[in-house]
């Protein structure tokens, strides 16, 4: 009898019968077409591969939504974000999520009948926020150095004051839009920038201050106030009057369900800006962003296009053109279904893991804690300098077993730190943060044993 090896064929091997016996060409287009349900089966087991991510703890992305966020989303990735006439109530929903994040951050003079009245935009995550915030400071600067955009009065490079800290997004946006960067170095203890550094490096060509409410490095706050307050003063002392921008991707939707009394958004009146991620403790899948101003005259009306496009007048300001509606949708899912009570439940829940573990880490006489997860449910922590192993031994041993925690060192002025980072995100329980825990002591346990008995360590591998 002949065999059958049509992938629906029953007499075939049941697992057999789906895959072709020859490899799939990696660099170019197969020669004919292949059945859909082997198509899925290659991508699939490739895709095995990967490390698992809910076990990912060095991602702030969300890995874990509701079913029916997802069931949402899947209705909704075929529509296109920009087509605003063809899917009024996506685009209608976007100016819900836009408003909802301007009011969470309290911007001023909110209409809560009218979704016009925040100024902001969803954008493809931070990065995309990132680039618009700088762009609008820019132009903001260029206009007032020259009486008005494009004036060619004023020649002199802009600059911007931002920590060694920063996501490299900033460094690109200085890059691309030829802007000089000022860096501010960390030191070996401090990761965050002071006010002091900030007066020292502003002039009349900083078009503005970038402040992080959680870095990437350690998850700490920087201190946003104090840094609006020392430039209140400078601007009221004759010196340049400065903006400041507050860099939220981490800590946006988060400080807000902790710590609601924490000044450090448009309630600053130096604020003038801020971007957040949807996609990190919004707790929707990537990828999602948010950029917002204090007001309509913080946004440049040189910088929104009005695009004559399938059918009405679109304004538009963005750096991205076409993009999926489902990632809006999924946002949109998370604002009504949790709203602040259920914001602040999940917040305290991760909050509470993350001091628990990092609790448990302070035990261990090897090991130091530098953010205990108190203000975003983050941990980072280093080891004394006389264990004899680093802390990329143990990110290598625990990736052995599953466990994905980056090691890397600390920014400039402080490169000799080489920390280890635990991100805690919603999916991630109390149960598995034990676990993590166990985990964590067998391998300091192992690695000083093997110190003791003079075998090598584990391989060094940079995060």
């Amino acid at each position: 009898m002949k065999r059958i090896t049509h992938p629906d064929g029953f007499l075939a091997p049941a697992y057999t019968a789906r895959l072709d016996t020859e490899p799939v060409p990696a660099l170019r287009l197969p020669d004919s077409e292949m059945h859909p349900e082997v198509a899925y089966r290659y991508i699939h087991d490739e895709l095995m591969l990967d490390g698992s991510s809910r076990l990912n703890l060095a991602t702030f992305v969300t890995t874990w939504m509701e079913p029916q966020a997802e069931r949402l989303m899947a209705e909704t990735f075929d529509k296109n974000m920009i087509d605003k006439d063809e899917y009024p109530a996506t685009a209608s929903i976007e100016e819900r999520c836009v408003n909802m994040v301007a009011d969470l951050f309290h911007a001023p003079d909110l209409d809560p009948t009218d979704s016009r009245s925040a100024t902001g935009v969803s954008t493809i995550g931070s990065s995309e926020a990132v680039m618009l915030a700088g762009l609008a400071l820019k132009w903001r600067w260029r206009d007032a150095r020259a009486g008005k955009a494009g004036s060619d009065k004023d020649t002199t490079k802009p600059n911007l004051v931002l920590g060694s800290n920063v996501q490299v997004v900033w460094e690109k946006f200085c890059k691309y839009f030829d802007v000089e960067a000022k860096y501010l170095p960390m030191t070996p203890d401090r990761y965050v920038i002071t006010p002091e550094q900030v007066l020292d490096a502003v002039d009349e060509n900083t078009i503005g201050v970038v402040a992080i409410l959680g870095t990437t490095y350690t998850g700490e706050l920087e201190p946003i106030a104090e840094i609006a307050a020392a430039l209140d003063k400078l601007a009221a002392d004759g010196g340049p009057d400065i903006p400041l921008h507050v860099d939220a991707a981490s800590g946006g939707f988060v400080v807000p369900f902790l710590d609601p009394d924490l000044l450090w958004d448009f309630r600053v009146p130096r604020v003038v800006s801020i971007n957040a991620s949807g996609h990190k403790y919004g707790l929707t899948y990537p990828g999602i962003g948010f950029v917002v101003w204090r007001s309509r005259e913080h946004l440049p009306e040189d910088l929104v296009f009005h695009v004559n496009y399938l059918g009405g007048d679109m304004p538009t300001f963005t750096l991205n053109f076409s993009r999926p509606g489902n990632q809006v949708v999924g946002q949109y899912y998370n604002f009504i279904r949790l709203g602040r009570g259920g914001y602040t439940a999940i917040m305290e829940t991760l909050r509470d893991t993350a001091v628990r573990v990092s609790g448990k880490l302070a035990e261990l006489p090897e090991v130091e804690v530098i953010t205990d997860g108190s203000a975003i449910p983050v941990v980072t922590f280093k080891l004394q300098a006389e264990c004899g192993f680093t802390v990329f031994d143990i990110s290598h041993e625990l990736r052995a077993g599953g466990w994905q925690v980056p090691a890397y060192t600390m920014p400039a002025d402080a490169e000799d730190v080489a920390v280890l980072r635990i991100v805690f995100r919603e999916g991630f329980s109390a149960d598995l943060g034990h676990m993590l825990m166990v985990a964590i002591k067998a391998v300091v346990k192992e690695l000083c044993e093997r110190g003791r008995n003079g075998h090598s360590h584990a391989a060094h591998f940079a995060h």
